[in-house]
This record gives C-alpha cells, sequence and structure tokens, in this order.
C-alpha cells in the first residue's frame, strides 16, 4: 500500500524490511548459490549486485521514495479538509518568531522539523513554539548533508540526540522524523521503529532555501493545492529577497490565505493521528 494511504502509526512497531529490500536481499541469496554452482557466472553476478546497490542508493537520494520503508508524503486519507505545513532547520532567533506571529494571525498550526542543535542554542524559542500550540518533531541533530552516507552507528546517533534534545527541552517526544534534505539510507528505517518515529517527506515544496524570488516559490506551493497535502517550508537557513527578507516572511501569508480560501484548516501532523 501506498505510504500516503496508511495512517500515521500503523507503521511503526518492529521492523521488517520493505518489500524492495527483501527483494535485494533474496537476489543476492540467489546470487551467491549461482555463483557456487557454476563460478564462471561471476562476472554476471558481480555486475548484477553491483546494480543493485545502485538502484538502492538511488531510492534514498529520492525524498519522496518508498521502496526503503514507509514514507508519509501526504496526510492519510481520513484526515479530510486539512492540510499540514511543515517548517525546516531552525528554531532561527530573527525568522522564528515572525513566522510564529503570521501562524497566530492566521489561525493556522505547523509542524516545526528542528535541528537538535538550534534548540540547544535557542530552548526558549523551541519552547515557545510549543507554547503557541505548534509540533516539533524531528530534524536530527546537526543537519549533515552527508547524512545518507552515514553509517548505522552515526545515524542513529543524529536521531536519538536529536530526539533527545527536543524533548529534554520541551517535554513532548517527537513523533516525527525529516531525514535532512529528504536523503537516507536503508539504515535509517529501523532506527526510526526503534524510537517510534514515522518518516515524513512532503507533497510539494518551495525551494525556499535556494530560490530568491517570493512569487515562484509561491506558485511552487500552491500549484494545485488540495485536501491532505505536505507544504514544506524553512525558518532556518531561509533565502532571502533582494529587499534582504527572508522568503518565507513573504509566501506565508499567501499560502495562508491560499488554504482558507479552499476551505482547508492547518493542522499538525500529530494532529490527525490514526485519521
Amino acid at each position: 500500500m501506498p505510504a500516503s494511504g496508511t495512517t500515521l502509526t500503523s507503521t511503526l512497531g518492529h521492523w521488517l524490511p520493505s518489500p524492495f529490500l527483501k527483494g535485494s536481499l533474496a537476489f543476492h541469496v540467489a546470487t551467491a548459490a549461482a555463483v557456487a554452482v557454476q563460478p564462471d557466472l561471476w562476472p554476471l553476478a558481480v555486475g548484477g549486485l553491483v546494480a543493485d546497490h545502485l538502484i538502492i542508493s538511488a531510492s534514498g537520494i529520492v525524498p519522496r521514495g518508498d521502496l526503503l520503508g514507509p514514507n508519509l508524503t501526504r496526510l492519510p486519507r481520513g484526515a479530510g479538509a486539512r492540510v499540514a505545513i511543515t517548517i525546516d532547520d531552525g528554531p532561527d532567533a530573527e525568522v522564528t518568531p515572525p513566522v510564529l506571529d503570521l501562524l497566530e494571525a492566521g489561525g493556522a498550526r505547523a509542524t516545526f522539523f528542528c535541528i537538535g542543535e538550534r534548540v540547544a542554542a535557542h530552548p526558549a524559542l523551541a519552547r515557545e513554539i510549543a507554547r503557541r500550540g505548534h509540533a516539533l518533531e524531528n530534524h536530527s541533530f546537526s543537519h549533515p548533508y552527508t547524512f545518507s552516507f552515514l553509517g548505522p552507528r552515526a545515524m542513529a546517533a543524529e536521531v536519538e540526540r536529536g530526539q533527545r534534545l527536543i524533548e529534554d527541552t520541551v517535554g513532548v517526544r517527537p513523533r516525527f522524523f525529516r531525514a535532512p534534505a529528504g536523503l537516507r539510507n536503508p539504515f535509517l528505517e529501523p532506527i526510526l521503529r526503534r524510537h517510534e518515529l514515522r518518516l515524513a517527506s512532503w507533497t510539494r515544496r518551495g525551494f525556499d532555501t535556494v530560490a530568491a524570488d517570493a512569487a515562484l516559490v509561491r506558485r511552487r506551493l500552491l500549484r494545485g493545492l488540495a485536501a491532505r497535502d505536505i507544504l514544506l517550508l524553512h525558518d532556518g537557513r531561509a533565502a532571502r529577497t533582494a529587499g534582504g527578507t527572508p522568503v518565507v516572511l513573504e509566501v506565508l501569508p499567501a499560502v495562508l490565505a491560499a488554504v482558507r480560501a479552499a476551505g482547508l484548516e492547518c493542522v499538525t501532523l500529530p494532529d490527525v493521528g490514526d485519521a
């Protein structure tokens, strides 16, 4: 079943390899058996294994893909006329406070995927996010751009340190994880299961960390806006317009207005529960 059709907690529990990874494992076993019986097949076997590993690696650099395990790209079908605005890479002392004010003015709640180091640097701001009714979720401890190349121990440390920092700071344990830049490898899913975390990506994003054109970012986010969408913006590492304004601050009011005009409600990812 596609990830978008599952409930948010139905995939938690003991880790089992995805059908794709099970197939990869079966291919490895079959290849080893074939070479054991007929050794001169080893060039074909090596070529097949290399191709298999390349496919696995490529699967980890597709942020919205689910070959490596469940990946929330839209809210569950039972979420109804609701959307989720997710805001990454903060908290940021300059950008996050006005983002909170815009959300409050628009009567919206959002999900902040926070970096552990930034929570440690701005604990009062992290608590303010929670006080205003928003969700703080895990975006790793340090947001390494090499995240998808990490081994299991280093990747586990990134997840666990981010998880612990957010819980210790705001008193609420994160339920969702977003990989840095959406990139990952097969080690991530069993780590998430141990912490009862659900991988979440997005339906669409505006690339507002690199695009300084607020109108372009708005179009990317709002083209085809529909119920159950998960939208991605950034308060941390936000690009700046020609006038020096963080792009998210110019885009967010238009996003909130479009959501209201479509008769949709902004909710946090934990809000939808088992919808």
